[in-house]
């Protein structure tokens, strides 16, 4: 039986910073990989494949809605299945480049496909995926690090599997467009691909069981909601979704919203489900490691990323830590190898990291909300501020949108901003830099953002806890 310094599970973001800090650190180190192809679920069926079809979409929508006079754009052809050949194209083009390539270099790491289940604390069986020439083997390891990542969770609505459903995996490799779509649930990935269909010409429903489309900042989220409803996205909220049925070529859901007796329904070619995801768990055998999880599946892990047993530690999707995203997963990954293999103490400060819903307009955020503020302090000093007020949006005709800004009632530090505008994702970054080094406004005020850009609206947001900003010229 083999033995290794290090076991990793999974092939994602998780997966590969971990096996690229082993790597560093001279580990013997074995990756199993079972769930999706190398590279988890951002590089094959999330963040590359996903932003690949909303930007295709957002030209398609700026060419139709520039509003500069005198300029008049026709988009004369649209061929749906070559665009989404084109995001598989470059699916697997990044999968070669940042995975496989990456992987083949490590030389203290060895790669199987297989599934890996716990025999005991230290010993996992792989038993192997189709014709991967592996069988049934046996591996002892030092430490683990387990970054299985998760899969769509299917709500308990009555004849669903029997009608069908579609996950994002399958939403982003259709050969034709469906030309009616619900999506059950909100949320980054429901509004992601609500607007990216809605302006392909889908027509698109969302049945939301909450009462709002996102949770956070209520005033940009109602927002949000608002100009997707203007692009002619149908949004129902309170929406508890009971059955499923099949009429003609159609699919139904039968839903209420609210209180209300009556029930409605809604009909299409495809059924989206985006309500939530499931750490992938089950098939870990993680009683047999004494590893806990909790009521979601998910792994219970200290801020150290160590679980129950304190030699296996657990990364990414399948843990129960607050957020559960890329750059997380991968720097999870790094600071768990190094914790696991060095005796380090490392951990994430949530609270500092961003994210972004890449909808357009992009909503993002890092820090306190106003109602987290409320709850620390009972008072939240909070300024929200239009992009009507920055220049460069009044320039690029994008005055749609909103940043909020929160800062400590007394030292002034900059608590948490949140942003709904274009490249909201990109603007965060120097957001979440002033959460981070606990900045204050003073500090932001006598910074010199270059004019006119959109980021100017951290600085302006800032001044206007101090000045009415409708007072002041371009540049101050």
């Amino acid at each position: 039986m083999e033995e290794y310094d290090l076991i990793i599970i999974g092939g994602g973001a998780g997966s590969f910073a971990a096996a690229i800090k082993a790597n560093e650190l001279g580990a013997k180190t074995l990756l199993i990989n079972k769930v999706l192809p190398l590279g988890g679920t951002c590089v094959n069926v999330g963040c590359v494949p996903s932003k690949t079809l909303l930007w295709a979409g957002e030209v398609m929508h700026l060419a139709k809605n520039h509003n500069i006079p005198g300029i008049d754009i026709e988009v004369k052809n649209f061929n749906f299945g070559q665009v989404v050949q084109h995001e598989l194209d470059l699916v697997a083009k990044l999968r070669a480049e940042k995975y496989e390539k990456v992987l083949n270099g490590l030389e203290n790491v060895t790669h199987i496909e297989g599934r890996a289940s716990f025999v005991s604390p230290n010993e996992i069986e792989v038993n192997p995926s189709a014709n991967s020439g592996q069988g049934g083997q046996k591996y002892t390891s030092k430490k683990f690090v387990i970054a299985a990542g998760s899969t769509t969770t299917v709500p308990p609505i009555e004849g669903i599997k029997e009608v069908g459903f579609i996950t994002h995996i399958e939403a982003l490799k259709f050969k034709e467009q469906p030309k009616e779509l619900i999506i059950v649930g909100a949320g980054p990935l429901g509004l992601e691909f609500a607007q990216m269909y809605s302006r392909f010409g889908t027509k698109v429903t969302i049945l939301h069981r909450g009462s709002s489309i996102f949770r956070g900042e209520e005033e940009l989220i109602a927002r949000l909601a608002e100009i997707l409803t203007q692009e002619g996205i149908t949004i129902k909220l309170n929406a508890r979704v009971k059955k499923a049925y099949k009429e003609g070529n159609k699919k139904v859901l039968v839903y209420k919203e609210g209180d209300l007796s009556a029930e409605a329904l809604a009909k299409a070619d495809e059924i989206l489900l985006a309500t939530g995801k499931t750490p992938n768990t089950q098939e870990l055998n993680l009683n047999k490691a004494g590893v806990n999880v909790d009521e979601k599946q998910a792994i219970k892990v200290t801020s150290q990323l160590q679980t129950s047993q304190p030699h296996i530690y657990a990364v990414g999707d399948v843990i129960n830590l607050p957020i559960r995203q890329e750059p997380t997963a991968g720097r999870e990954g790094t600071l768990a190898t190094e914790n696991a293999l060095s005796n380090a103490q490392n951990s994430i400060d949530y609270n500092t990291v961003p994210w972004t819903i890449f909808t357009d307009p992009q909503l993002a955020g890092v820090g306190f909300t106003e109602e987290e503020q409320m709850k620390r302090f009972d008072t939240c000093m909070c300024k929200t501020v239009s992009f009507k007020d920055i220049p460069k949006a009044i320039i690029i005709n994008r005055t749609e949108g909103l940043i909020k800004m929160a800062i400590h009632p007394e030292t002034k530090q900059i608590m948490g901003v949140h942003i709904l505008a274009p490249n909201a994702g990109e603007l965060i970054a120097q957001a979440m830099v002033l959460v981070k080094n606990k900045n204050t406004i003073d500090d932001v005020i006598n910074s010199l953002p270059m004019f006119p850009t959109l980021s100017e609206a951290i600085k302006i947001v800032a001044l206007s806890f101090t000045k009415d900003i409708s007072k002041l010229s371009c540049c101050v």
